[in-house]
């Protein structure tokens, strides 16, 4: 569980529910659920009807992986330097049978990408070759992503509308019983707008900061996967470990470089 999005998520709705409570002795008045339906029911309706269903259901798993935490963002990319560098070290040792016992099954659930690409260079495909399937691997799982908190910011975008649509509702059944009792107007009006209360809420405190934040998210995998790229490519055209050392340390703040002569052997270390 991420904390940090559960605490965020929570204190912004309890931000909304202290002002309410604060400003209104009826505070059960914020609560309509034909504007719930409304609001709700109809953007869910207008995911599946805009997007392929099983796109439409990722989505909705996409907002749930965002209270979870991000392994990328756990692992530093000093890390990563470290495992290409020993790699190197490896291959120059025991050539590409050496890197072919380090595609573990661990490794092959932690970290596909990096799993894939070892693969490729244990075959013996040429540094570019290697370059170009993984960048057309890295574009075909950006865009399946990006399809999903596309899917979350429509949604977003949505919410409002049909909060506008539950208020020209509860407007127009408010204006038709005018010939009634006017001390029944302010409250129909208040009702009418809820929904629009509801549409902001949905936009603004879910949909598009759940998106926005799974998007971060995902530049961050792709960053260390262009790391990965590069290191693997070194990999291939056999360059000396100092030299992928230098190279990959171009990714990493230089306070956070790895450098072989003070991090070999506690890499070493933390690998076994």
């Amino acid at each position: 569980m991420s904390l940090g999005t559960l605490l965020a998520f929570l204190g912004g709705f309890g931000m909304v529910i202290a002002s309410i409570m604060s400003a209104t002795d009826r505070p059960l008045a914020f609560f309509d659920v034909p504007s719930l339906i409304v609001v709700v029911g109809g953007t869910i309706v207008t995911c599946f009807i805009s997007y392929e269903p099983k796109n439409a259901v990722a989505a909705f798993k996409t907002m749930l992986a965002s209270f979870k935490k991000y392994k990328d963002l756990e692992s530093p990319l000093k890390d990563e330097v470290g495992r290409i560098v020993r790699w190197g070290y490896i291959i120059q040792k025991n050539g590409l049978q050496g890197l072919e016992n380090e595609i573990t099954d661990s490794l092959r659930e932690e970290n596909p990408f990096l799993a894939y690409g070892a693969d490729l260079v244990v075959t013996g495909y040429t540094g570019n070759e290697i370059k170009q399937i993984l960048e057309h691997m890295m574009e075909s799982k950006s865009s399946r992503e990006r399809a999903h908190t596309g899917a979350l910011m429509k949604m977003g975008g949505d919410a409002p509308a049909f909060g506008m649509l539950g208020t020209l509702i509860g407007l127009v059944i408010m204006l038709s019983n005018m010939s009634g009792d006017p001390a029944t107007i302010g409250p129909s009006m208040a009702v009418a707008l809820i929904t629009t209360f509801y549409g902001v809420i949905l936009a603004r405190l879910v949909c598009i900061p759940l998106a926005t934040k799974m998007n971060a998210r995902f530049d961050v995998t792709d960053f260390k996967n262009s790391l990965q790229l590069d290191g693997l490519v070194l990999l291939a055209e056999r360059k000396s470990p100092r030299y992928i050392q230098d190279k990959l340390n171009s990714f990493v703040d230089v306070k956070d470089q790895f450098l072989i002569d003070r991090d070999m052997n506690r890499d070493s270390d933390n690998q076994s």
